[in-house]
């Protein structure tokens, strides 16, 4: 009801006070959508900010404000100087106007998307704030009031239709009637509870912030979860504002951030998905030496020009389609495939670099992910967009380098910070509370983290691999044997101001190993 008729009815009543006599001094944007009015007299200030968007438009009252240097734009530039006479609310209708000596009128359209603020001298339009809406400059503020017939002959004789005698109400006052089951009472008895009614929309006990139908809304009226109570209407539109704009803005940014996430979760995977195919086909199944073997033995059998063919792969002991350029012979296909066979083994090794490379982005993302999941609100919300801005800079902003190698074993997944500063981006970001973590006791050196499987437990092999990593990435690397703490990651804490990589362990069990890599006889 923040744009409701009997609202700012309200609104205007307390700002009748406070505007008259006041001189406007000011009127700039320093957003696309929002106009700042500032108004003064003697030691006395009064700002407006109008925000018109296309999804939400409202007013409200700062006590102050400090103007950006840049990027602002003067607006209303006749108005500065002038005096406000009257505050003038339009009978049954979202419009009101502030009359100014010289002949202005500022008029507030408050028509939900369609709002738009007017200024007009001597009955003539003469800026505009929305461009947009043209037709606003044919309206009239002093031929605005809408008069309607509203006494118990012409509520009879619509049959208490309240969207024919009442079309100010809105969804509110209408719900809140049904509450009472207005429809089920007979005539006269509908007529005394629409006067009840309105007795609190004009002389309102309260001014409401409610959740109703899950939506935040401003009401003159107790109905829904009542969230805040307030006895000013101007104290009650600051409040209502700040929070829409604080919880939609939440949503909203909640959900760009999820969705950018999840988008560069699909591109990577898909990209991994591909070179994990090619992958397989350059070792085992599609090698180009096999392809131009086979292409070879069967050049009686390639139509010429021929596109695709299908042909019987003798290393596989199956037909396959085969793809050709329709201006290259079979022979020099064949010639084309055999040279770029010598040089296999470096597209392979070229593949391989990639999958561990796109690997590591997706778990990265991931933890992203169920990160974003636990954000419970906008406070929590604004860290995580600051903590991991790197995954949803645009393509043109630098990346941040994933902060661990990664290793696999038996399902399990193994990551190694690469630095103080990567291990506690490791520890922090991407390990959680079941997740296995482990670090060559007594020495600096890279944190290591087995990843949690749900409904697996960590085979002894694994673990025994992950602590030879983490050995081997510490100033233990050169001794004979290496004694390494592991423990879930819940028991491990990072002491606030401490240095970068150095945490609190408070449980701990100790496994004794040899300092190496287990994975580079296999690479």
């Amino acid at each position: 009801m923040h744009q409701n008729y009997y609202f700012l009815k309200q609104l205007t009543q307390a700002l009748r006070p406070e505007l008259q006599g006041m001189r406007a001094v000011t009127a700039f944007s320093q957003n696309k959508d929002e106009l700042i009015l500032g108004f003064a007299w003697e030691n006395r200030e009064l700002y407006i900010r109008a925000l018109l968007t296309s999804h939400f438009s409202s007013l409200s009252f700062p006590t102050g404000f400090r103007r950006a240097r840049a990027n602002t734009v003067e607006l209303l530039q006749p108005l500065r100087g002038q005096t406000v006479e009257e505050v003038v609310q339009h009978l049954n209708e979202r419009s009101f106007y502030l009359k100014f000596t010289g002949g202005y009128i500022l008029l507030f359209k408050l028509f939900g998307n369609r709002s738009n603020i007017v200024l007009y001298r001597d009955g003539l339009p003469v800026e505009l704030f929305h461009n947009k809406f043209s037709a606003d400059a044919d309206l009239a503020p002093l031929q605005m009031d809408r008069p309607l017939a509203q006494n118990f002959a012409a509520f009879s004789a619509a049959q208490g239709n309240l969207r024919k005698l009442y079309p100010t109400f809105g969804d509110l006052p209408a719900a809140y009637l049904n509450e009472r089951h207005y429809s089920q009472q007979p005539l006269a008895q509908q007529w005394e509870m629409v006067q009840e009614m309105l007795e609190l929309l004009e002389a309102p006990e309260q001014y409401y912030i409610i959740r109703f139908e899950g939506k935040l809304r401003l009401s003159l009226l107790p109905i829904g979860e009542v969230l805040y109570t307030y006895s000013s209407p101007v104290e009650a539109l600051n409040a209502y504002t700040r929070l829409y704009l604080s919880e939609t803005g939440y949503e909203r940014q909640y959900a760009q951030a999820r969705q950018q996430l999840e988008r560069r979760r699909h591109i990577t995977q898909t990209v991994l998905e591909q070179a994990e195919q090619k992958l397989q086909e350059l070792r085992y199944d599609k090698s180009y030496a096999q392809t131009a073997n086979v292409l070879m033995a069967n050049l009686t059998n390639i139509p010429p020009r021929a596109t695709e063919v299908e042909l019987y792969d003798f290393y596989t002991d199956q037909p396959r389609l085969y793809k050709l350029k329709q201006n290259e012979t079979p022979q020099k296909a064949a010639e084309r495939l055999y040279r770029k066979a010598k040089n296999q083994h470096v597209e392979v090794k070229q593949l391989e670099e990639k999958t561990e490379r796109k690997l590591e982005e997706l778990i990265v993302l991931e933890d992203a992910l169920q990160a974003l999941a636990e954000v419970q609100d906008y406070r929590q919300l604004k860290i995580f967009l600051r903590d991991y801005s790197h995954l949803l800079a645009t393509r043109q902003q630098e990346q941040q380098e994933i902060p661990f190698r990664l290793f696999e074993t038996e399902g399990f997944r193994i990551l190694v910070g690469k630095s103080a500063k990567n291990n506690d981006e490791l520890t922090q970001r991407h390990t959680y509370k079941e997740d296995i973590w482990l670090h060559a006791k007594d020495v600096s050196g890279s944190h290591v983290v087995i990843k949690h499987q749900a409904g697996k437990t960590v085979p002894g092999t694994v673990l025994e691999k992950a602590a030879q990593l983490a050995a081997y990435y510490s100033k233990r690397k050169t001794d004979s044997l290496c004694p390494v703490i592991y423990t879930p990651k819940k028991w491990v804490r990072k002491p606030k101001g401490s240095a970068p990589g150095a945490v609190a362990v408070e449980k701990e069990k100790v496994l004794l190993v040899k300092p190496e890599n287990p994975f580079e006889k296999n690479r």
